[in-house]
């Protein structure tokens, strides 16, 4: 039995294994407490997604669908190995399972046969979704299964588990299939083994960063004030416009009969995110960040603010 891990922890823990990690939006309280508890955790749960496209498979990963509301999972393991963080807390992923898996998950024996849906796994688990279409001819990238390595092993070794804590849909519901293309055998093989290592391996390689001028992004917040719902994304104008929604910082106000800027509350959001009063040096005063704000913004988002 274990407290989970606070949501600082747990993006410190995965960093801290080599791994590549996204915060997207305000994934550290985005979660559906309010329908049950979290916790006490025992174990980590694998998924496949079934969808195609980093920010799409992102996207709904934070907000979920009709009749199952985000965010459905902790984390989504991308292709390219990145872990994109959507919520913290309880997740719609498990539902519910087999209470005999859930007993030998926390006793870290073999796993009997799933036959039955009475124990709730949303409880317990952490869970990460993982970009693929589940159809068994999708591949699965080295880096994307190095990172759900990575990325289970970072939980197991936090909290003293081994790797029979680590677990798949299919072995946790009957008539699940996730995830399909590789076998949990193997996956947790290759967890134990790096379990047995006294310190984490080196970083994964870095994927490459998209680079994005200055002068892109304070024309993307000018000219497109309205881009709510936009999914972060790592490509094109939809990555600095989504990455300074996801701030607080476009806000469309109707200003004598036309659309434009809220100064006041756009400059407002923005020191109150960054957590200090008064502007900085290289930051303008017309609500439009600057210089110095929109490096730690493509840091905190995966690009790259150049001259």
């Amino acid at each position: 039995m274990a407290a989970p891990m606070s949501a600082s922890q747990f993006a410190k823990i995965l960093r801290a294994e080599g791994l590549d990690v996204v915060e997207v939006g305000d994934w550290e309280d985005h979660n559906r407490n309010g329908k049950g508890p979290w916790g006490p955790v025992h174990g980590v749960m694998i998924h496949h997604t079934v969808t195609r496209g980093s920010a799409r498979t992102v996207d709904i990963c934070r907000k979920g669908y009709s009749g199952l509301p985000g965010p459905l999972c902790h984390g989504v393991i991308t292709k390219d190995g990145r872990v994109h963080l959507v919520g913290y807390g309880r997740a719609n992923h498990a539902g519910l399972g087999d209470d005999d898996v859930l007993r030998a998950v926390i006793n870290e024996t073999a796993l009997p046969a799933d036959n039955e849906t009475s124990t709730d796994g949303n409880r317990h688990f952490y869970g990460f979704e993982c970009e693929n279409l589940g159809d068994g001819d999708d591949p699965w990238p080295a880096a994307q299964l190095e990172a759900i390595e990575r990325a289970a092993a970072a939980i197991c070794r936090h909290h003293g588990w081994n790797e029979r804590s680590v677990i798949g849909h299919l072995e946790w519901q009957p008539g699940k299939v996730d995830p399909r293309g590789f076998t949990m055998g193997s996956m947790r093989s290759r967890v134990g083994d790096r379990l047995g290592s006294k310190t984490p391996a080196p970083p994964l390689p870095a994927p490459k960063r998209p680079k994005v001028s200055l002068s892109q992004l304070r024309r993307a917040a000018e000219t497109n004030p309205q881009m709510k719902g936009t999914p972060v994304t790592y490509s094109g104008v939809r990555t600095y416009e989504a990455a300074l929604v996801d701030e607080g910082l476009l806000e469309k106000a109707r200003l004598d009969g036309h659309y434009g800027w809220d100064t006041k509350d756009a400059t407002s959001r923005w020191q109150e995110r960054l957590g200090y009063r008064g502007r900085r040096p290289g930051e303008p005063a017309d609500g439009i960040p600057g210089r110095d704000s929109l490096t730690r913004l493509g840091n905190k988002h995966g690009f790259d603010v150049i001259a």
